[in-house]
């Protein structure tokens, strides 16, 4: 059976709620969590193997800048929820990223007759798959 292509999840559907509010200047976001393996050499064993280490979850988000909200919320830790929900898919995906915190503020960065935007990197401590999208 191929793909249903009514299915596949578009971008456009994406949103960003901080504290329950969604941002609508953003239009772009990206959140991981990368793992620390430890190698393990076990003698009489051919293989590498891998003990789970530390995890870090670590992200980007931008779009256009349209208030002082992330200046303002400066490096105080907040919550994140990211929703997919393309009214085509299987569902909505809601995932909420706890204690994020700013790598760095954008305190100004504009070009004369140009929109002006807004990036901001960020690390977060843990995630939460609120709301999975189930084939049905």
């Amino acid at each position: 059976m191929s793909l249903d292509a009514s299915r596949v999840i578009l971008g456009t559907y994406g949103s960003v709620f901080i504290a329950g509010e969604w941002q609508t200047n953003f239009n772009h976001l990206e959140a991981n969590v990368e793992i620390q393996k430890k190698e393990l050499n076990l003698a009489g064993d051919p293989w590498v193997r891998h003990k789970k280490g530390a995890m870090k979850g670590t992200g980007s988000m931008s779009g256009f800048k349209v208030t002082s909200d992330m200046i303002a919320r400066g490096f105080e830790k907040f919550s994140l929820v990211s929703k997919l929900g393309d009214p085509d898919s299987y569902g909505f995906e809601r995932i909420t990223l706890n204690n994020v915190m700013l790598d760095k503020l954008q305190l100004a960065n504009w070009t004369a007759g140009e929109e002006v935007k807004e990036e901001v990197s960020f690390t977060f401590e843990g995630y939460t798959l609120n709301d999975p999208i189930k084939a049905i």
